[in-house]
Formats: C-alpha cells, structure tokens, sequence
C-alpha cells in the first residue's frame, strides 16, 4: 500500500513534521521529487532538526528512507546531513537507500544557478541557488549525471566533460566569482562519502516491498503551488510537486496508490517571488510571521504571509485527488479576534471560485469567522478544542469538500490531535 503526503500551497507546510507523526503506521518513507531546496523542520525532545535531503522518517526506529530516482541530490549537503544524524540516531546510515537514477548536483550547478537568477535582475524567482533548477534543465536535456554514474569506471572523465561545459556556460554569463578548485574538492570527498551507501534501484526495491505487504508513505518537497506545471508559473520549482509525481518519481504505478494526505497551514505563506492574493503587509502579517516564526528553513529568508486562501487550496485538493486533510500550525492562530479566509476572487468585476491561469489582477473576497480565545497547544483531543476552532474547522470543509482528520497545534510531536 502506497500513501503519498502532499504540500497543497507554495510549500512550508509542515509536512516534515506531519510525516514524522505518522510514520509510526508505515515501514518506508520515500521521498520522490525536489532536492536540497526542501527545509522540513522537526522538533524531536529539545533539539530541532531540518532535513533537507534525507526522508523524514529517518528518527522513527526501524523505519527504512528512501531517496527515489525523481530527486536530485548534492553529496556535500548529504553528507553533512546524515553526520549530524548519526550523532544521535546511530543507525541511520543502515537505514537510508538512495536511487542509482537520482541526478546529481555538481558544484557547477549552484554556480550556474547563481549565475542566471543574477541575470534575471528585477525578474528573478527567488532560487534558493542550490542548483535545483540547473540539474533538472541538463535532465530534461538529457545531459545529466545520475547517481549510478558514480559506480562507473569512466566517472572521472564523464564528471570533467560536464564541468568544462558548465564553464563555457558560466563564461556566457560572464560569471568568474568563484573558486572551483575549493568546491570540486569538497564536492569529490562528500562523493566518495556516499559511494560508501545503499545505492540500490529503488523502482525494484519499492515494488518488492509492496508485493510483500508493506505500507510505504510517499513524501514530497515544497508545495503543490509550485508544480512546473500546474503551479503560479514562471515563480515555481523544477519538477512536479503534486500527487502524480510520486509514481514518476519513484517508479510505482498510480493503482497501486492508496490515500492522498494533503497538508496546508491554518493560513498561507509564501517564499521568494511570485504572485500571492491574500498576502497582508500590514501590522496583521507581521503578527502570523512572528508567531509563527515564518522564515525559511533552507535559507533563512522572511516568508510572506497572508489569510487562507481557499480557492486555492481547493484547486490544489483537486489537482491532487486528496482523500484527507491535516491543517498545521493551527496554534499561530490563537490570538486573533477574527480570523479571515478568502471563499472567491474577483476578477476585472467578475467574481470566480476557480483559481486562474494568471493571478494578474486577482481581489480575494473574504469571509469572516469568529477567533478562539485559547492555547491550542495545551489541548490532546478533539473534544477539547474550542468551539470556535471547530467552527473554523467546518467552515474549511464545507469550503474543500474534504474532511480534516489531524490537525497540529505545534511543534513537537504530541501537538498533534487526530480529529477522526
């Protein structure tokens, strides 16, 4: 049985956490797309961890990780990681499996990265210059390096052709201000760290495990608004963020998936560029950004912050096939006398529930719903939330059409309330 959990705004979530909660119910967690742009935060005891590369299941005893085939993958950005995990989970790097088809980032990758956003100027993105976006152009052009290439014997010379073509490339952007010498010998250390892995064909390794009855949960990077294709276009990520992804990029076939969990914030954020209709810049968006201790986990950057906005998280629900919801981060709400949630946009004078092909020009329409005077963070059940919560609740799901079955009301892992 395959379930795949699912960003459904522009990333930041809280999937990190939402995963670390329900893996207790799967043997494998694998991650299918994205690389180390993803920053899932998880708060284990007293100490935070953000996992950039490596599933999230990785602190759950006995569960196995796997990095699939559609992730691109840095070796130095791994192997910091996994030697800060090892200090306190010793038997982490048992546990983890990485694709031989998983591409690699090279050094010239974040460089060329660095080097168009800056030829952008006024019309960049907001790259998180990790060299995401390269490593899948040479993909899609089908000049990449893949994981299983590090086991070849010609890998050397394979690995120099593609750095000489990198410089030409960074020569046409006029680009000079690095020292290669210093990122090629740290990047060949961490490759050598990781030739010391589990490198597996992981489409088999996964297909086995299901024959055999194991539950395995699906788990993406940034969010469903950023799909290459079916996101807020040019401001989104380089591969496909949303529920089909996970079959592509993990080589299982869509029948044999299970439950689709979408995962949105109580209200909307938003890193880096792009289009946001509910976004506050005002004294009210200062506060969620405050209380929810908004910035970047990858890049440390503010995030945007903004009210729910429903007409998108309902495209996104459809997009996906949701079958459930969880809503994080519900506790950053606690304060408000009113809380308000966007049920339309008004368009040019023409109001619509469905979210556009361009958001040039977009009026959210809000509806307003009555704030709860309590600390969600103290509350274990159900029951014992306010009703006013509740009412928000439903109000989201008559909205969605779907049923919220787990709600976070913080950080750690007991701030968790399974509604149903």
């Amino acid at each position: 049985m395959l379930d795949i959990v699912i960003g459904l705004q522009w990333g930041d979530e809280g999937k990190g956490k939402v995963v670390d909660v329900i893996t207790e119910h799967y043997d494998v967690i694998a991650r299918f797309q994205g690389g180390p742009n993803a920053g899932h935060t998880l708060k284990i005891g007293d100490r935070q961890y953000v996992l950039h590369l490596i599933p999230s299941g990785i602190f759950r005893q006995g569960k196995l990780n796997v990095i699939g085939g559609g992730v691109v993958f840095d070796p130095v950005v791994f192997r910091q990681e996994m030697q800060d995990i090892l200090m306190v989970v010793p038997d982490a790097d048992q546990r983890i499996y990485i694709s031989r088809r998983s591409h690699l980032i090279l050094p010239t990758h974040r460089l060329l990265d660095a080097a168009q956003e800056k030829a952008k100027g006024k019309s960049k993105i907001g790259s998180t210059l990790r060299g995401i976006g390269p490593t899948y152009t040479d993909k899609a052009s089908r000049s990449g390096m893949r994981m299983g290439d590090l086991l070849m014997k010609d890998f050397e010379q394979r690995l120099k052709e593609k750095i000489d073509q990198h410089l030409r490339l960074l020569d046409f952007y006029n680009y000079h201000d690095f020292d290669l010498d210093s990122l090629m010998t740290q990047w060949l250390e961490a490759a050598e760290y990781v030739r010391q892995m589990n490198i597996i064909n992981s489409e088999y390794f996964l297909n086995k495990a299901l024959d055999r009855g194991a539950r395995i949960l699906a788990e993406g990077a940034q969010g469903s608004l950023l799909d290459i294709d079916f996101g807020t276009y040019p401001f989104v990520t380089s591969s496909n963020t949303i529920s089909s992804g996970a079959c592509i990029g993990l080589g299982i076939p869509a029948n044999r998936v299970n439950n689709i969990i979408g995962i949105f914030k109580a209200y909307t954020t938003r890193v880096g560029n792009g289009p946001f209709p509910t976004e506050l810049n005002d004294p009210t968006g200062e506060m969620l950004r405050k209380q929810g201790n908004e910035y970047g986990a990858t890049t440390g950057r503010p995030r945007r912050t903004g009210w729910l906005d429903l007409v998108a998280l309902r495209y996104a629900v459809m997009i996906n096939g949701v079958t459930e919801l969880i809503m994080t981060k519900a506790d950053v709400l606690d304060g408000f006398d009113t809380i308000r949630a966007a049920v339309r946009y008004n368009i040019d004078g023409q109001q619509t529930d469905e979210f556009p092909f361009s958001l040039d020009n977009v009026r959210p329409i809000y509806e307003n719903i009555k704030g709860w005077k309590a600390n969600l963070s103290q509350i274990e059940t159900y029951q014992g939330l306010p009703q006013e919560f509740k009412d928000y609740v439903k109000f989201i799901e008559q909205i969605i059409g779907k049923k919220i079955t787990g709600i976070s009301v913080g950080a750690r892992r007991r701030e968790f309330i399974y509604c149903r």
